[in-house]
Formats: C-alpha cells, structure tokens, sequence
C-alpha cells in the first residue's frame, strides 16, 4: 500500500511539474542552476518512477546522452581572465577582494591547463551513475543474449562518456556484449544540422540584434569590477568591463564540474548570475530551441536521430528480442530531439525574450550528462507495446500523444506520431 500511495504521489508530480520551465526561487535557491549547460547532472532531483502495468516487462531501452561534465572548452577561457588579473597585480590595481580572486584562479589553473574540452572526473561519474540506476531499475533488459550497442560523436568526451557508461554496465554483468563505435557514420544522425539551422545562426539580420539588445539590458558589470580592480584604465577595447564580467561567470559556472573545491559565486549578487544566465539561455533557446521566430526549423536538426531511434526499436521489436541502443552527444544535440519528441515544455515556442527562462530552461533540457531514455515494456500473449519515456532520469509525458495509461504510452500511437513528422 505504501508504495503505490508513492507511485501516486510520483506521477502527480509528474502531471503538475514544468520541468523545463524555471521560476527565479528556484534558481535563487539554487544558483548553481544560473551555470545553464553547466550545471551538473541533477542526480538529487530523480524522484520515485511509477511501476510498469500487471503482466509487461521491461526489453529495451533507446538512450540519448550528453557528455558528462567537463572543463571550459579551451584553456583561454581560463587562461585570459587569468592574465588580466595578473596584469593587474603587477600594476598595484586589484583590490583585496581581487586578490583572493586572483588567488583562487591560480589553484584552479593548476588543475584545468591543457584540459580544455575534456572530460572530467565528475562527469565520468555521472556517467557511471546513470548506467548504474538503469540497470538497477530494468534488469530484465540486461541479458546475456541483448543485442546492446553505443555510438557516440567524435569529439573525444563523447567517446569517454560512452565507455564510462558501458563500462559501469559491464561490472554488474561482465557477459554483457556492448559493441562501441565513433566515427562519421555515426556523426551523421548523432550531431546533423540543416544548412538552414546553420545560416539562421550565423546571419546578422536573424535573431543577433534582439539578443544584442537584451544583453545590453541584462549585463552590469560596473559593481563587480570596482569590487575587484581600483582603476579600469588598464583596460583596452578587448579587455572590457563586460568581457571580464561573463570570463568570471564562465569560470564561476564551471567550478561544479571539476575538482578544485572553489566558488567563485560570492563575488556576484544573485541578480546579476541570474541576468547571466537568462542571456546564455536567450542565445541557446534560439539557436538549438523552438523560438518562435524561426520558425521551428530547428526540429529538422534531430529527425536523422528519430529515424535511426525508429528503425532500430522496429528492428528489435520485429526480431522478438530484447537490447539497449546508447548513444553519446551534446547539448545541441539533445535539445532539438526533445523538441522533436514533443517532450513536455521542452518544445514551448514563444517569441518574448523577458519571458524565455519562464517557458524554457536550459539547465533542465540538456544539463551535464542531460539524457533522454524511451524504455520499451511488452506482455506475454500480446502484441501490445508499451513505452515512456524519461528526461534526465525523470518520467515525462508527451501531450500531444494520447494514452490511457500514463506516464506509459502505446507504441503504435508513438510511433504513427512520430512517422507523421517526417
């Protein structure tokens, strides 16, 4: 009885959480959220899943993940702000509080130089957390006779991620054959981008002058700096009071990723790591979400990915067997497949900058180690597929799908939805 009061509970919270929409208590309680794509996987907000109906079993599961956590993805986004402050001693122009902060990026250096891009032990991790809690959860998918591959992009923290994960798998059932691969056949589905997505990025005339305009609102870097140099005369046109504004909140927002225990979140107020954040989430929303003034041409980014999910759950559904697909990418990846997907408030498309972060999140979407997981059910004597679908580990629902068994879907309306995008 207690455990279905739960299970209860757990899908209630399903039906009236927005998991991808964020208020600014959550993210004040929180601020580590303001990292966005930074953040660290958010393995403490996993809640209970609800159980499977009487008779069906668990045989296959088709994952997408995000790499794990790394560090900045170059040496210079340490390295330049770094500079700037150690120019700034030698001209007896930093504060007390500057100081410290130089101090404290230092000892960072000293862990992150030549990491730029790379896996870090956190994310590694991650990654072994993940596939610890879904062979825990489905067993009866992990046999000895699954057919189980990963794929990953190939970009070396994919690939790392990939054996971080099936490596974790192999030390519960070392009979376990998981055949792993990278390269530009796989790179064609894992990370696609339309010519289109990639001219409306770059244009001029798109989406850069509203972002331009809103950055400007939303970035005041004149208290940060004053509480860290004693004069800006030492600054020039590349080295701005902005420039070393969102360096700090770079580096600030990296921090949970590695393991140098530093925080360099007390020299900002909560407003300004949130006006930060809410910039990097405008620019990600329109450049990999359904911003309504693309006019969805983004989704086409994830369809190559939704075929190669279809073809191969079809495959091991037609051959009566049982297995795991597990594939490794990146935020720009795992973005547009949610949206495609139609999961739940991470397709929303509105055209309002100030009411973004309210409709879309991308710490919620796509954080360090971001997955979405289909989990496939099926029952003795019938020919009634059953699946749901998890983002970041959580049940989700997709509304424009119909079920009478929630969060559990039927396979045949998932599928004939899915087909009608194409």
């Amino acid at each position: 009885m207690f455990r279905k009061i739960i299970c209860f509970l757990s899908l209630l919270f399903l039906f009236n959480t927005a998991w991808a929409q964020a208020s600014k208590e959550e993210i004040f309680e929180k601020i580590e959220k303001t990292a966005g794509v930074y953040f660290a996987y958010p393995e403490n907000e996993i809640v209970l899943k609800t159980k499977a109906p009487d008779g069906y079993k668990p045989f296959y599961i088709s994952h997408l993940g995000r790499h794990g956590s790394r560090y900045l993805i170059s040496d210079d986004e340490y390295k330049s702000i770094i500079n700037i402050f150690e120019e700034a001693q030698k001209k007896y122009n930093l504060t007390d509080l500057g100081k410290n902060v130089l101090g404290r990026l230092q000892l960072v250096w000293k862990e992150v130089e030549f990491r730029g891009g790379d896996l870090s032990p956190q994310g590694v991790r991650e990654q072994r957390g993940i596939a610890l809690r879904m062979y825990q959860s489905y067993p009866e998918v992990f046999k000895k006779d699954s057919k189980m591959e990963a794929c990953a992009t190939m970009v070396v923290r994919c690939v790392l991620s990939m054996d971080a994960f099936c490596e974790r798998l192999k030390e519960f059932n070392p009979s376990l054959s998981i055949t792993r691969n990278s390269g530009a056949k796989w790179q064609r589905y894992l990370n696609y981008h339309t010519e289109k997505a990639i001219a409306y990025r770059s244009a001029e005339d798109t989406w850069k002058p509203g972002y331009k305009q809103f950055e400007k609102e939303h970035v005041f870097p004149d208290r940060l700096i004053k509480s860290l140099f004693t004069t800006t005369s030492i600054f020039d046109n590349k080295t701005t009071p902005e420039t070393i504004m969102w360096g700090l909140y770079g580096i600030a927002s990296g921090m949970q990723n590695i393991e140098t225990k530093v925080s360099f979140y007390d020299i900002f107020t909560k407003q300004e790591l949130f006006d930060l954040w809410q910039c990097r989430n405008y620019k990600l929303y329109v450049n990999d979400g359904n911003y309504a003034g693309s006019g969805g041409i983004m989704m086409d980014n994830a369809k190559p990915l939704l075929k190669n999910i279809i073809e191969n759950a079809e495959s091991i559904i037609n051959n009566n067997s049982s297995g795991a697909d597990f594939r490794f990418a990146h935020d720009g990846n795992i973005i547009p497949l949610a949206m495609l997907l139609h999961i739940k408030d991470s397709y929303n498309s509105i055209n309002s900058p100030a009411d973004f972060y309210k409709t879309w999140a991308d710490f919620k979407v796509a954080p360090m180690a971001g997955n979405i997981q289909i989990v496939f059910f099926r029952k003795k004597k019938s020919k009634d597929i059953l699946v749901k679908f998890l983002q970041n580990e959580n049940e989700v629902l997709i509304p424009t799908i119909k079920s009478n068994r929630l969060p559990y879907y039927h396979w045949k309306d998932v599928l004939a939805f899915y087909k009608s995008l194409f």
